[in-house]
């Protein structure tokens, strides 16, 4: 009885000098578990790059094409529009504009007024939406890697997790003891990989369709914007 109340006073003084280290169970543990945890942190870094670089041009974006916007109805001549917008160059609305004037005045630059008909709607419009498609691409260019992580992370950490259980029983089954010095570190290592997994895949998958709503509501900008400026050209050249 002396012999077993010794070894558990020295077991439990012992124990806080060790201490807790996520550090340490990282470097402690196997090679396979590593990997998973550096995959992990490397797609989490670039996420993390990604959700910075998409919030600032997300954020100019629809700033510049607001008050894009608000200048256009505002002018009286698509030309005074026109020459200001070298004022919004992160502005997919203006881009647009762009793109659809200088259609315009491509198509009627050399044959009079009375040129207006249905072809030169038509190539307007497919100006219109050709700039549409490229800023959107723009727009939504390395967003799909914040959903590829959100979905794949947690399986990531997962295989992690069943590699340091496996590892576990290993240790079990050759040496015959179950005792949670035998299984502990393993078991550890395993719970750190579900959990790095986690943090890895959370903040993607927030920021995923954080930026697919905002994305969505410049894409409405962009496409109510270009049947405005159609309907514009078709009142200004009715009847010419």
């Amino acid at each position: 009885m002396d012999l077993q109340n010794a070894i558990l006073v020295t077991t439990v003084t012992a124990a806080p000098e060790q201490g807790f280290s996520i550090l340490a169970l990282v470097l402690e543990a196997d090679l396979v578990v590593q990997l998973v945890l550096l995959a992990l942190i490397g797609m989490s870094i670039v996420c993390w790059g990604i959700i910075l670089n998409k919030w600032n041009t997300v954020r100019r974006a629809h700033a510049q094409s607001t008050q894009f916007l608000d200048g256009f109805w505002k002018a009286q001549q698509l030309d005074d529009v026109y020459q200001r917008t070298s004022r919004f160059p992160n502005s997919p609305v203006a881009e647009v504009f762009k793109a659809g004037y200088v259609e315009l005045g491509r198509l009627t630059g050399g044959a009079g007024a009375g040129a207006m008909d249905l072809g030169l709607t038509e190539n307007i419009e497919r100006a219109l939406r050709r700039t549409t498609n490229t800023e959107l691409a723009q727009l939504e260019r390395l967003i799909p890697f914040l959903a590829t992580t959100g979905s794949t992370a947690p399986f990531i950490g997962l295989f992690g997790t069943v590699w340091g259980i496996l590892r576990a029983f290993q240790k079990i089954g050759a040496t015959g003891n179950a005792s949670i010095q035998v299984v502990g570190p393993d078991i550890a290592h395993a719970l750190v990989a579900t959990a790095v997994g986690l943090l890895a895949a959370i903040p993607a998958v927030m920021a995923y369709n954080y930026f697919n709503t905002r994305i969505r509501t410049i894409h409405g900008e962009m496409d109510a914007f270009s049947s405005d400026f159609l309907n514009i050209v078709k009142r200004h050249y009715r009847g010419r």
